[in-house]
């Protein structure tokens, strides 16, 4: 079988294991990978940019590194892809606006340098929704994203072209941004594993910011093993960023084989909301039962503060993204539109560069912060995020973790949402409280619908409490076979 074949089952462990036993070139693998991208992105859109003569560079380095037996790990040669609001030195980085069309940062992100020191393979930078504002990847500037499962879908946002790419074989695994449920909705959307660390674990320094309490980069894969690599490079302290957490990073891939049996689940009864896609109930359900028959011990818990999250939430980013975009200005640096004045370029360039989300968010923050509005609104969403955190704090006490669904329904039709804002923000109904709190969560596929569209579990645990997150999935997928359908190929019977 070609290595172009083997795309559609070659896992990251896989690879690994057969670029160590020689059996397979990094330049191979990379060149594969790069003609997949060439064949199908002009219909599935993952990428904004695609750096074929950097990753073929990467890719001989590797070559030359696992020849001499100095290989600097089991990421060496793994071709990956970078959402695009991620700096990487050299390459575009645009955060899918047209305020950073052109922009080519001159230095790299820390989770792209250590993917770079881990001897991985950038292959190019991703689509996602503008600024990482958006629950379906539609915001982005240059068109979204499409679904491989169905192209008329959306893939979830703002990291939808990071799951795409992982899903259609256009990576082997790949960085994305989780602010509200940016990682794992469009996972679940996709039928790809995604994770978000707890906050502080992996460094924001290099992130384009949107909202700096919630931001966190997390890994994409096509199994929980996979996940647990990426995540074991990414994690760890970083001095350049001040929320970065000064703390030991597990063996991630040495806590996977634990098994749940004796572990506490807690399934939370807001959880399962009025007007959830049945598929989706019984999906999730069916995989609760599945842990509860792996050992797990399951009870029926609540989190009170649920329903406040959202609008807590889109109080707090709004507020946060109306401070971090101040910066583009047309001054120092992306677009400018001249104008008559000073004021009149300030206007000009930001009414030209940012879409209408990103405007409505901005606009939505700044009054938000206002004199008159701060307490009333700013100060009292930080008081519900704290009673969120409690809610979660003491379901821990006597839980190891909590299972949720990952969205109310499978993956919506492109276009289906734009006009609505209210339905496309509650999208992130099940994953916005975890970046409320801080939380680690995990999505792994756990069914279908009518329609073949993917459903996600989402599995959250405690502050840093990666390592059982990664211990329940792990022990889930295991027990499944959701984790090994591949959408299908162009021209294939669906």
């Amino acid at each position: 079988m070609s290595v172009e074949g083997d795309l559609d089952a070659l896992t990251i462990v896989e690879a690994s294991r057969r670029l160590g036993a020689r059996e397979l070139s990094a330049t191979d693998l990379t060149r594969a990978v790069l003609s997949r991208i060439a064949a199908e992105d002009g219909d599935l859109h993952a990428f904004l940019t695609v750096a074929e003569d950097d990753a073929l560079r990467a890719a001989a380095a590797s070559d030359a590194r696992l020849a001499a037996g100095t290989a600097t790990g089991p990421l060496d040669g793994i071709p990956v892809a970078v959402k695009d609001v991620i700096a990487t030195a050299g390459i575009r980085t645009t955060a899918a606006s047209r305020m950073l069309a052109d922009f080519v940062p001159p230095y790299d992100a820390t989770v792209t340098a250590r993917l770079k020191a881990a001897g991985a393979v950038i292959v190019g930078k991703t689509n996602c929704d503008e600024f990482a504002m958006g629950s379906s990847n539609e915001n982005s500037a240059y068109g979204s994203a499409r679904n491989p499962w169905d192209r008329t879908r959306v893939p979830g946002g703002s990291s939808g072209g990071s799951a795409v790419a992982v899903a259609a074989g256009l990576a082997l695994g790949s960085l994305g941004t989780d602010t509200g449920g940016s990682v794992r909705l469009p996972a679940s959307y996709c039928g790809v594993v995604g994770m978000k660390p707890t906050y502080g674990r992996v460094s924001r320094y290099g992130v384009i910011a949107y909202a700096s309490s919630l931001d966190q980069v997390g890994p994409f894969a096509r199994t929980v093993d996979d996940c647990a690599l990426l995540l074991g490079v990414l994690a760890g302290h970083d001095p350049r960023d001040s929320t970065s957490v000064d703390r030991p990073v597990p063996d991630y891939m040495a806590a996977l084989r634990a098994g749940v049996a004796g572990l506490r689940v807690a399934i939370p009864r807001e959880y399962f909301a009025e007007g959830m896609q049945p598929e989706v109930a019984r999906a999730v359900r069916a995989a609760v039962d599945a842990l509860g028959g792996l050992g797990a011990r399951v009870e029926s818990v609540s989190l009170p503060h649920t329903e406040y999250a959202v609008a807590a939430y889109y109080m707090i980013a709004t507020a946060e993204a109306s401070s971090n975009l101040a910066r583009y200005d047309g001054v120092r640096y992306g677009s400018r539109v001249d104008g008559g004045s000073l004021l009149d370029m300030y206007c000009r360039t930001r009414a030209a560069g940012f879409g209408a989300e990103v405007k409505r968010r901005i606009m939505l923050g700044t009054y938000a912060l206002s004199a008159g509005y701060y307490d009333a609104y700013y100060l009292k969403a930080q008081k519900v995020r704290t009673l969120i955190r409690q809610d979660f704090a003491r379901v821990f006490e006597h839980a190891d973790v909590v299972v949720t669904p990952t969205a109310p329904t499978t993956a919506f039709r492109l276009g289906e949402k734009l006009a609505d804002p209210l339905q496309m923000y509650l999208s992130d109904i099940f994953t916005i409280s975890v970046n409320l709190a801080g939380l680690p969560g995990i999505v792994v596929p756990c069914g279908f619908d009518a329609a073949g569209l993917p459903i996600g579990l989402q599995i959250v645990g405690p502050p840093f409490g990666e390592e059982v997150v990664l211990r329940a999935a792990r022990a889930y997928e295991a027990a499944t076979e959701w984790h090994t359908r591949r959408p299908p190929r162009p021209g294939a019977a669906r």
